[in-house]
């Protein structure tokens, strides 16, 4: 959960600065994370990103104590409260963040590995930034992924043959598999699409050659 979650922080912050209330908005409404991504889970996520260097606090534009002056010292403090606020050094869920150079680089390697495509959660998030791979990444991705599929639906439908289940529990146990069978027919929509695009393996390799 902690890596995928990271995961998707980096890949809001890949398009722009946001700050913790953002993310968490982003998460549900553009990678359809948030349902279960709480404040109490995003903001150690972010601590986590910041102390490896992936992201940061945005810079803060350097103001003068004489920017301030309002004419009454209640407006002066307002006028600092919103400056920091905006800045970035308000309270907590107004800091805002954005990526590093490490943490793009971060991103790229996490998304693109495939050893990390564990279940369909993982896999979702992953298709909603496939825009950030090259059409051979997303193919390998795919590739993966409908591996796992086939593997599961094998072993769903080896369940499904014990004379043991009674009707109830054999009816989960196909539903299961059409559950599947519809992820298996998607993702080879999705292959046919993405290998018109991909560049050949060996054609690939030529051309790193020629370089």
């Amino acid at each position: 959960m902690n890596r995928v979650l990271e995961l998707a922080i980096l890949g809001l912050l890949m398009d722009r600065d946001h700050h913790g209330y953002e993310i968490r908005t982003h998460l549900k409404d553009r990678l359809s994370f948030g349902g279960n991504a709480s404040f109490g889970s995003i903001y150690p996520a972010i601590a986590r990103l910041e102390r490896e260097g992936l992201i940061e606090v945005a810079a803060a534009a350097e103001t003068r104590l004489g920017s301030f002056s309002t004419g009454s010292l209640s407006g002066e403090r307002a006028a600092l409260r919103s400056t920091r606020q905006a800045s970035g050094l308000g309270r907590r869920g107004r800091k805002t963040y954005r990526i590093t150079e490490l943490g793009r680089a971060q991103f790229a390697e996490r998304l693109s590995d495939p050893a990390t495509l564990d279940d369909a959660r993982s896999f979702s998030l992953r298709m909603a930034l496939f825009r950030f791979l090259t059409p051979n990444a997303r193919v390998t991705l795919l590739e993966h992924r409908r591996a796992n599929l086939v593997a599961r639906l094998r072993e769903i439908r080896s369940n499904a043959a014990n004379a043991e289940l009674d009707t109830y529990a054999r009816s989960v146990m196909e539903h299961g598999a059409k559950a599947v069978e519809l992820d298996l027919a998607w993702i080879d929509e999705c292959l046919a699409t993405e290998r018109t695009i991909a560049v050949p393996q060996n054609n690939q390799t030529i051309a790193q050659e020629a370089k």
